[in-house]
């Protein structure tokens, strides 16, 4: 890599560490090609991404940031997770690393909140945003959906007491 290729992947990195709802960290060792490829998927599919970077170009990177904090945390092979949605890219991120031993979550950052391991796998624990958002709908269309019935059951109630009526004046 040249000086400006350099220069270019610290921007982007600067620019997606500044814009991400949540970034996680790992040691990504021992892990061959198709199983990097394999995280890289899943996290594209679940809306974030996975970056391998150099540690002092990533730590150039979170200069001027709110996830900073983060940075003691670059050290050895990492690669960096990083999603919009504060549960996607910690959620695929722990997923893949119950499957795949190789893969070691070093902590994280959401926003200004660093985040220890035990503080990532808890984000992943929580529905996604997309989740929280059906079941908010859910629970608006319930009510409306009872008054219907509620509306709905004297006029069924009327029709069922003439249809029996009218049976009975037709048997007798």
């Amino acid at each position: 890599m040249d000086r400006a290729q350099k220069e270019e992947l610290v921007k982007t990195l600067h620019d997606a560490f500044s814009n991400a709802g949540v970034v996680v960290v790992a040691h990504y060792s021992g892990l061959n090609v198709a199983d990097m490829t394999q995280l890289r998927r899943q996290m594209r599919e679940a809306g974030g991404t996975v970056r391998v970077a150099k540690n002092r170009l990533a730590k150039m990177a979170l200069e001027g940031t709110q996830v900073d904090g983060i940075a003691d945390l670059f050290s050895g092979p990492t690669c960096i997770a990083y999603s919009d949605d504060p549960v996607a890219a910690p959620k695929v991120a722990a997923k893949f690393a119950k499957e795949h031993e190789n893969l070691v979550i070093l902590g994280g950052a959401m926003g200004a909140t660093m985040l220890d391991i035990s503080g990532v796998k808890s984000l992943a624990s929580l529905p996604s945003l997309d989740e929280l958002r059906g079941k908010l709908v859910g629970l608006l269309q319930a009510p409306a959906g009872k008054v219907a019935q509620v509306v709905a059951a004297p006029g069924a109630q009327l029709a069922r007491v003439f249809g029996a009526k009218g049976q009975q004046s037709e048997a007798a």
